[in-house]
């Protein structure tokens, strides 16, 4: 039993990441320095790092590297991603806002 939670939780972890190194791979170049953030390059390899971390560590995910490379994808995912969103213009996801603030 403790073995399939460890492997649902290495997926999980997986998944995560895998989005995170998408994300990072989706966005233009010029926007990551407009946001005041590392260059697409280097989240780019963060976060596929990250993944192959996550690929290595699928049935052990609690170990110390799994560990700090969930903690990269999440600091892309809340830190980097929402300033790269804010910076192209695609935070619409507010609703109901427009170019001058709230309806």
């Amino acid at each position: 039993m403790q073995g399939y939670v460890a492997l649902i939780l290495g997926v999980a972890l997986l998944a995560l990441q895998v989005f995170a190194f998408v994300e990072a791979l989706r966005y233009r170049t010029d926007a990551y320095p407009a946001a005041g953030k590392l260059t697409k390059i280097a989240w780019s390899a963060i976060t596929g790092v990250a993944v192959l971390i996550g690929l290595l560590s699928l049935n052990s995910p609690l170990n110390i590297f799994e560990l700090l490379a969930t903690a990269a994808a999440i600091v892309f995912l809340v830190d980097v991603r929402p300033a790269l969103r804010q910076v192209l213009g695609k935070d619409n996801a507010k609703g109901g806002r427009g170019p001058y603030g709230g309806w």
